[in-house]
């Protein structure tokens, strides 16, 4: 048996409409509205009564399935699992954890760019047409090692000046301004490096480098920062912690 839960969703905000239905069901859970074992409407039946599409539900329930919140099964449908517990977390730069681990990371600024992005990026910064957004592209080394070439993309507002970039990491450059990132999406891969890449990262071209594409939102849901970075994958490797539900 399913129970709609009340959700309101406010259409003026930039708030994008899946995180806001995805809070409201957190909210639903933490309240007790809805308990483990208890199974959500399905998704045609959600996007007719909430008046969304099927694919912004479907990334609703994917934000959800991605905190361990809910699961989708085979023939029940999309399943609350546990309560979210609710604690402190902070995501951490590649400055502040290289810090943290004693390897005295510096950064080269290579490019620092003021300009009205593309529709492609103005779309994943979900910027209003002629705002002004900020490339950053910078080189990050530990114990005077080349280690990652990183690219960033941040609206013109919240982005730290250059010479700030040049002596400290970007989160907390923005963590000074009040800027809080809450949520981050990443997309982890593999790649051949260019001729540049190689150069600047001091590795033959063709070597292989790890890639990482992230899109991080504020506590209020929105697009605070994107960002391309390729580390060189002898030096660098991530780690995650995989639990079968």
């Amino acid at each position: 048996m399913t129970t709609p839960i009340a959700v309101e969703l406010d259409r003026s905000t930039p708030i994008p409409l899946y995180h806001q239905l995805a809070q409201a069901i957190e909210a639903a859970i933490v309240r007790g509205d809805l308990t483990p074992g208890d199974r959500l409407e399905n998704e045609l039946d959600m996007a007719g009564r909430l008046k969304l599409s099927r694919p912004t539900i479907r990334q609703a329930i994917q934000e959800l399935v991605d905190k361990g919140v809910v699961v989708r099964k085979r023939g029940v449908g999309t399943q609350v699992v546990q309560s979210p517990v609710h604690r402190s977390v902070e995501l951490t730069s590649l400055y502040d954890d290289l810090s943290t681990a004693g390897m005295h990371p510096t950064t080269q600024l290579l490019e620092y760019r003021i300009s009205v992005p593309d529709d492609e990026l103005r779309t994943e910064l979900a910027m209003p047409v002629g705002a002004e957004a900020v490339t950053v592209k910078r080189l990050r080394c530990a114990g005077g090692e080349p280690l990652a070439l990183m690219v960033n993309h941040l609206p013109a507002e919240i982005c730290p000046p250059a010479g700030e970039l040049e002596n400290g990491g970007l989160y907390k450059g923005l963590r000074s301004r009040g800027v809080h990132i809450r949520l981050a999406r990443q997309r982890i891969g593999a790649k051949a490096a260019s001729e540049e890449e190689a150069a600047l990262l001091g590795d033959q071209a063709g070597a292989p480098l790890l890639t990482m594409q992230r899109t991080a939102f504020d506590d209020a849901g929105r697009v605070v920062e994107v960002g391309r970075h390729a580390y060189r994958a002898d030096r660098y490797f991530f780690e995650t912690t995989v639990v079968d539900r």
